[in-house]
This record gives structure tokens, sequence and C-alpha cells, in this order.
């Protein structure tokens, strides 16, 4: 499996595919949609990222549901938010100024504007106005 204009940056990809093996299918169209033929290019969308260890690790979803809108937890109040356009998700990346690894977490702009210590008023109108800069 290869994501398209990345086939060369050294990453372990994978699709989630517990889901798709829990439903049933009412068409032939549908079938196709959760089980692609092998040599397909499909639409995915990112799941998840891990660069603690090399290679990169990319999880997709092709499922129906993450292709409209994926939803995941709020790493700060598990309340869910969706990802993607019209969502209200921060998806933080952490690392270390020593070493490699990453770690990512997944936040609503209200929650992350809480946390930040008030007289760090920048920050936190910076946390309001991330993605929304067009």
């Amino acid at each position: 499996m290869e994501i398209v204009g990345y086939e060369n940056v050294g990453l372990s990809v994978s699709i989630d595919m517990i889901q798709q093996f829990s439903q049933t299918t009412s068409s032939y169209d549908e079938l196709l949609a959760l089980f692609p033929p092998i040599g397909s290019r499909i639409d995915a969308v990112i799941e998840q990222i891990h660069r603690w260890h090399p290679p990169v690790s990319v999880r997709l979803s092709i499922r129906p549901g993450d292709l409209e809108s994926l939803v995941r937890s709020c790493d700060f109040c598990g309340e869910p938010i969706a990802l993607g356009p019209g969502g209200d998700a921060l998806v933080l990346d952490s690392r270390s100024s020593d070493g490699p690894g990453s770690h990512t977490v997944i936040s609503h702009r209200h929650c992350l504007a809480e946390r930040i210590r008030p007289e760090n008023g920048g920050e936190r109108a910076r946390a309001w106005k991330i993605g929304k800069m067009h």
C-alpha cells in the first residue's frame, strides 16, 4: 500500500479493517466501497499518525462515515469532536527538542484556550484562530 505523492517518504501504511468485517452490505457497490479490489486507487482519510519510532506509521480509514466526517474524542474533555472542514478540532503534535518521537493530542479550540494561562492572552487568541486565517 502507498500514499500517492508520498511513495519515497518511508511510511508504514495500514487500513483499519475491524469495522469493515463487522458490517453487512446491501449492495455490490457498498461491498466494493468497504473491500476495494487489490490494486485499486481509493480515497481515504488519515486516522492516526505515529512518529514515535521510524518508519512513520500512518493508519487510514475508508469507512464511509469517516470519509464524510471523522469524529474522535477530545483528549481534554472526552466529548466528540469533528476533524476536518467545519469541525472545531485542533490536532496538536508535540515533539521533544532533545530526541525523536512525537505525540498527537486532539482538542476542541475552547478546551485548549481554557488551559492556556490567562496572562498569556496572545497564545489564547492564537488557539481560537489556528486554521481560520483565510
